[in-house]
């Protein structure tokens, strides 16, 4: 049998969220950290927890992660989120985080070291919402990309059609060589999700990934928010985490305001 993986990634990007109201860090809670990296951070441990083994075969000792607003803070975008607000979103003033990373280390139950690496985004202009996976281990390696679909279209500039989301999720263009994801609601899981929760319902028993997960990543994302702010890697869990509220979610985190 081969030695167990050590390393795995995960991201999700996209060009931003559908309703204004997700772009405030106070009503959403905090920017793309908060709102993709809490999928990143938990499908990379669950690449890294051998089957069947319970979610106590890993402990996470450390987290370093880093945040900034690359696009939404341009003078051109910052007006864009205005219009799309009817001018509510201030992110001259007021942003939230488009992009985000994060390196949380763990030990399994025989003290080896793992390592998850995460990045979301939300100013990741391609085909649409690109998922990317990645599990490496001393002899092998896996990988998945949502956007490396086996159906492609191509339409020439003289095609001319109502923008839209016919072909993937968070579509960025109507003309050109795109990916389609024919049946996204498989591709990201939802089919065997929703399967798994409503069986588990009949059955009377806790689903796989539960409350407690739940307050598992949110934990995790936290002392994200706490070493971004911080600027250093922290052990984990950090002192202070239970009552941490983050800079963005209070309305006070500006990258580009000099401390």
């Amino acid at each position: 049998m081969a030695p167990r993986a050590y390393l795995a990634r995960a991201a999700e990007e996209h060009s931003g969220p559908h309703m204004p109201w997700f772009w405030e860090g106070e009503l959403q809670g905090g920017g793309v950290l908060n709102d993709m990296m809490c999928h990143s951070v938990e499908e990379a441990r669950f690449m890294l927890t051998p089957p069947g083994a319970s979610r106590e075969e890993l402990t996470p000792v450390k987290i370093t992660a880093y945040a900034n607003c690359l696009k939404w803070q341009l003078p051109e975008y910052v007006d864009h989120l205005k219009r799309l607000s009817g001018g509510k979103l201030d992110y001259a003033n007021r942003p939230a985080e488009d992009f985000a990373r994060s390196v949380v280390e763990y030990r399994d139950a025989k003290g080896q070291t793992l390592v998850v690496e995460t990045t979301t985004s939300w100013c990741y202009v391609g085909a649409g919402l690109r998922l990317t996976m990645e599990l490496l281990g001393p002899e092998y390696s896996m990988q998945v990309n949502t956007l490396d679909s086996g159906l492609k279209v191509f339409f020439s500039r003289k095609v001319k059609g109502k923008a839209g989301e016919d072909l993937v999720e968070k579509q960025n263009a109507e003309v050109g060589l795109m990916p389609v994801v024919s049946s996204e609601e498989h591709e990201y899981g939802y089919t065997a999700e929703n399967r798994h929760m409503v069986e588990s319902f009949l059955e009377d028993r806790r689903p796989l990934e539960n409350w407690s997960d739940g307050v598992n990543v949110t934990e995790l994302l936290m002392a994200a928010y706490m070493s971004i702010e911080k600027e250093k890697t922290l052990p984990f869990p950090p002192p202070g985490l239970e009552n941490f509220i983050p800079a963005v979610a209070r309305g006070q985190w500006n990258p580009r305001k000099k401390k």
